[in-house]
């Protein structure tokens, strides 16, 4: 929070300090703001007060030590990767993670040959068979894009620390509001920020929250020197929609409820994949692990691909986009869009069906959405 102004009062909003470089009257304090992430602020790309805010704001949230504000999910994940893994090095990942980490993975996998082995992310003894001397990193994400699929992140994180991997988990799709990683064990915590912890389909942000400050100096470093580290306005944006997260995440998860029990009966719908029904094989960790079962769901259609096109296609009220956790429903045929780097073996393995379909269930009313949702899919029968 801002400190108070002479004579008492203080902004009640952070300011946006729009600002790419900072002036100095003392050379020795600008040198020591360009190579310390805590000495002061001498340019934006290294350090600003309203991105500084944000930071120190998701790193309350999450219980972490520290946190650096990335330009986008995808530069958080890749600052982490890049900053902490060597050639020759091995990850352990859940075998269901968005297209663009996967893609990630072989891109390390064919240019520095770090080794990806892929578990379900349901059973530590998978996990255990699949490390090796080589290893140094496990990648979950506590609730699997697209599928909905919970990691058991008290046993896994548990099993990778005692084997002294580095653990890394994407809460992107659950938010502090639902989990907290930290709490059972994971040492760096990444975000896609544009998602729920912006909440409006207005920014592009990522976050890095480190569990304690060993790491932070490295990845800040990594972050700065990569060029990947967020802009001002960027952060300001994402403080604002922090305000509402816990009144957000309450609405998207009661109209992804009314979805998924909806999506259930349907006989054009042959799977529902979302935590919170009886028949979700995760059901019993996600009540013991979330909050809530989030707002995300996914459910196969039994027409494949074509049935799949025709559904977003023919949606009213909600948008046919590639992205989540904004206040519209957003839709997505995730084995032509966000994950259309996978195989077709990969796809099949992630538990991604030609006809799965991706629902970010937004705010609007739950009767609306159903209305919508109901007249897309007698269109695809």
């Amino acid at each position: 929070m801002p400190a108070p102004e002479p004579g008492g009062s203080r902004p009640v909003s952070i300011p946006i300090y729009q600002t790419s470089t900072f002036a100095f009257t003392d050379p020795a304090a600008c040198a020591a703001a360009l190579d310390d992430p805590g000495g002061g602020h001498a340019y934006s790309r290294y350090r600003n007060p309203t991105t500084q805010a944000l930071e120190e704001a998701v790193a309350g949230l999450e219980g972490g030590a520290a946190a650096i504000a990335t330009s986008s999910g995808m530069g958080a994940i890749n600052a982490v990767l890049l900053g902490l893994l060597r050639p020759g090095d091995h990850i352990v990942a859940q075998r269901c993670l968005y297209g663009g980490t996967v893609a990630v993975f072989a891109d390390l996998a064919a240019r520095l040959q770090i080794g990806v082995s892929y578990i379900s992310g349901r059973d530590e003894s998978e996990l255990r068979a699949a490390i090796r001397p080589e290893s140094r990193l496990l990648y979950l994400e506590t609730i699997a894009n697209p599928t909905a699929a919970v990691s058991d992140l008290p046993a896994l994180l548990a099993a990778g620390r005692g084997a002294g991997l580095t653990c890394v988990v994407d809460n992107t799709f659950a938010t502090p509001v639902l989990c907290r990683p930290i709490e059972h064990g994971a040492d760096i915590v990444v975000h896609s920020a544009t998602k729920y912890l912006g909440g409006h389909d207005d920014v592009t942000l990522g976050i890095v929250v480190t569990a304690t400050s060993d790491r932070y100096p490295r990845l800040w470093r990594y972050a700065v020197d990569l060029g990947v580290t967020a802009d001002p306005f960027a952060a300001w944006l994402t403080i604002r929609g922090l305000k509402t997260l816990p009144l957000r995440m309450a609405r998207h998860c009661d109209n992804a409820r009314y979805l998924a029990e909806h999506l259930a009966e349907h006989p054009a719908v042959s799977a529902v994949h979302w935590p919170g029904l009886a028949s979700h094989p995760d059901r019993q960790l996600a009540s013991r692990l979330l909050a809530a079962p989030g707002g995300m769901l996914a459910f196969d259609l039994a027409g494949g691909r074509p049935a799949g096109m025709a559904f977003v296609a023919g949606l009213r009220v909600a948008a046919m986009a590639p992205s989540l956790g904004g206040a519209e429903t957003l839709v997505l045929h995730p084995a032509s869009t966000s994950h259309r780097q996978l195989s077709p073996g990969q796809l099949a393995a992630a538990g991604i069906a030609e006809g799965t379909i991706r629902v970010s269930a937004g705010l609007e009313h739950p009767q609306d959405l159903w209305a919508d949702f109901e007249q897309a899919l007698a269109g695809c029968a």
